[in-house]
């Protein structure tokens, strides 16, 4: 899915929902607990099991980040599932230290 800057997600698996803060040029396909997720406003099909491998906590107010890909996502409903992209598990973005005042 390409996804663009501003659009909200949700997980088919959890209650998890992001907000898309920082959006790649290609097409990616963002996951939550091992499946797609989808737009905010899509019906949803229903709860879906965790795959094997994905399970984790996500939290709210916290956002979760693919340098590499230029991805960065802002979680405004947490799950107890991991948020992933193209089969790799989505680290949670460490804030950047302030220079120091000495």
């Amino acid at each position: 899915m390409r996804l663009t800057n501003g659009q909200r997600l949700k997980s088919v698996v959890d209650a998890t929902e992001v907000i898309v803060v920082r959006a790649p040029g290609q097409d990616i396909d963002v996951t939550c607990g091992g499946r797609s997720m989808i737009p905010i406003d899509t019906e949803h099909p229903g709860d879906l099991g965790v795959e094997d491998g994905w399970s984790g906590e996500t939290l709210i107010g916290k956002r979760y980040a693919h340098d590499d890909l230029g991805l960065e996502l802002l979680c405004t409903r947490g799950g107890q599932a991991a948020l992933g992209v193209d089969g790799q598990v989505l680290g949670m973005k460490q804030a950047k230290a302030l220079p120091a005042s000495d």
